[in-house]
């Protein structure tokens, strides 16, 4: 793959197209959540690096996935409605996708080929993995889904403090 984030776009959860381009320069965490899975809590955490972090250029982004123990069978709008209601979420979150085989989303295809997880498999293990790329496009690091939000702070910092 040569591609970059950047060549990709998705659709809002609201159903607008985004170019990744329009985040170049900027620092992104990227998520595959859930609603009704027992890392859901998360969405605290994330809110609040996106509101720690956005003026110095961090962008959160979530994409809802159903595809690990159906913990997301929502509507868009229902994911969208809950995220705000339960976790005050306002970072970018896109429509539901596949993470995962021939289905799976670019954006997806791309990370998990650039920071392949443990043993090198490609495959996303469960909701709430997070990806964190540099203001160059170039994906740092890959984190597990019981990595807290909280523990990606030192890194998030790092990576903010580095020029493109």
């Amino acid at each position: 793959m040569s591609d970059s984030l950047y060549d990709h776009s998705a659709t809002s959860i609201t159903g607008e197209t985004v170019h990744l381009a329009s985040y170049r320069g900027q620092v992104m965490l990227i998520v595959n959540t859930a609603s009704a899975c027992g890392f859901t809590p998360q969405f605290k955490g994330l809110e609040q690096l996106w509101k720690d972090f956005k003026d110095q250029g961090l962008v959160v982004i979530g994409f809802p996935s159903n595809e690990f123990g159906g913990q997301d069978p929502g509507s868009n709008d229902e994911i969208s409605s809950f995220c705000e209601l339960n976790y005050g979420v306002s970072f970018p979150m896109m429509g539901k996708v596949e993470v995962n085989g021939a289905g799976a989303h670019p954006v997806w295809k791309l990370l998990k080929h650039e920071r392949p997880g443990l043993l090198g498999t490609e495959a996303i293990k469960w909701n709430f993995t997070k990806f964190l790329v540099g203001r160059d496009g170039n994906v740092l690091k890959r984190y597990a889904p019981n990595d807290t939000p909280e523990s990606l702070r030192k890194d998030i910092e790092a990576a903010l403090r580095a020029t493109a």
